[in-house]
């Protein structure tokens, strides 16, 4: 536990700065920041990263070592519409996929304000049709998303739902923003560590554009939640959408779906980003865990 305390702390004391940045920085540096961090990246052990147009979507492949090559995990990133793929976000997905045993997908799609609604969820319906195919089962597909990505995973099954298209195995959300209605409340909402309500704000009205925040495809927990995969959802009780993974549990077990809310005490938004965190890892494993379990060719076999 002292350990565990420690690292908490050494992360902590990043925060406020990362929370004042993503509020008070101008866009294009933020941006400017990301890119350059992700074209130094480095590819995570026991892993290779390799860029990819699925569709025309950029993404990139991430494939650990020894990974089951029939399954794949879809990881939508979050960043409020506004931010790009990044590199902790690689590392956080390497770490999944490690755990899983399969391939990941992570969508690059087109973001916001130069590109609101509904760009960046059709490039992820894109990336996700791209694998079918190329010959990938539903059944051997899991999406899985932090954030706006949390978002557009939510919005993605419903999507291939009301299209009558085959649905991925399962879901998972970490953190995930359920409604983009609030820009007038949000100074009145809890003060998370790390998202500024000011950059949420930013957030919303970049991505929702000149369309009606309540649209289900927009904010879900005003949607249809009927015959949708199996979901999990991971919040932490300090963070600003902690009411939004309440809201999403609440509606999805009203329509009958299988779903599971984990909230863990003193964390914040999406905290799975820093890995020292055993708060983080232990997260992590709880998702690969259950995405694995739901996989058609992963199920039964050992963990690597």
């Amino acid at each position: 536990m002292r350990s565990e305390a420690a690292a908490e702390r050494r992360v902590r004391a990043l925060l406020p700065l990362i929370r004042v940045a993503h509020a008070y920085l101008p866009l294009a540096v933020m941006r400017g920041l990301i890119g350059l961090g992700m074209r130094v990246l480095r590819p995570p052990a026991a892993a290779a990263l390799r860029p990819v147009s699925a569709a025309g979507v950029p993404c990139l492949w991430l494939i650990p070592e020894g990974a089951e090559p029939g399954s794949c995990l879809l990881y939508l990133h979050g960043g409020g519409f506004v931010l790009g793929l990044t590199p902790l976000h690689v590392t956080m997905v390497a770490h999944l996929a490690r755990e899983m045993g399969v391939p990941a997908l992570l969508v690059d799609y087109r973001l916001g304000p130069e590109h609101p609604f509904p760009a960046a969820l059709e490039d992820c319906l894109a990336a996700y049709r791209w694998l079918l195919g190329r010959g990938t089962s539903p059944d051997d597909i899991v999406v899985a998303g932090d954030s706006a990505g949390g978002n557009l995973t939510l919005a993605v099954a419903m999507k291939l739902r009301d299209a009558g298209e085959p649905l991925p195995a399962a879901l998972a959300c970490l953190s995930p923003a359920g409604r983009l209605t609030r820009p007038e409340e949000v100074d009145g909402l809890a003060a998370d560590p790390l998202l500024h309500p000011r950059a949420l704000r930013l957030y919303d009205v970049s991505y929702v554009g000149s369309r009606d925040p309540r649209e289900p495809l927009i904010s879900p927990v005003f949607g249809d939640w009927h015959g949708l995969p199996p979901l999990l959802v991971h919040a932490g009780e300090d963070e600003i959408l902690a009411e939004d993974a309440v809201e999403i549990e609440r509606a999805a077990r009203a329509a009958g779906v299988d779903v599971r809310l984990e909230m863990y005490p003193r964390m914040w938004h999406v905290w799975q980003l820093y890995l020292s965190l055993p708060q983080a890892r232990r997260s992590l494993d709880d998702i690969a865990r259950f995405l694995g379990s739901h996989l058609a060719s992963v199920r039964g076999r050992p963990r690597p």
